[in-house]
């Protein structure tokens, strides 16, 4: 489990560098839903919840993209 958080928590640090907003949000909707979650004791669910953890982390290396402004007329 901890190993999914750290891997997530480094993940949001590599794609949204420089974005400060976008890193705080990130921070504390993993968090957040780690925090939810810490109860849970069917290992069933723990597994699926790892599952989703790993598929989001996946998806922030593949599909976000952080665009830069750096003239009036360009991204």
């Amino acid at each position: 489990i901890l190993k999914v958080f750290k891997s997530l928590h480094r993940t949001r640090q590599e794609v949204f560098k420089s974005d400060t907003r976008a890193l705080e949000a990130a921070r504390q909707k993993i968090n957040e839903e780690f925090r939810n979650n810490q109860d849970e004791t069917s290992e069933e669910k723990i597994k699926e919840l790892l599952k989703i953890a790993s598929d989001v982390e996946v998806i922030l290396r593949t599909s976000v993209i952080q665009a830069v402004h750096t003239d009036s007329d360009k991204i």
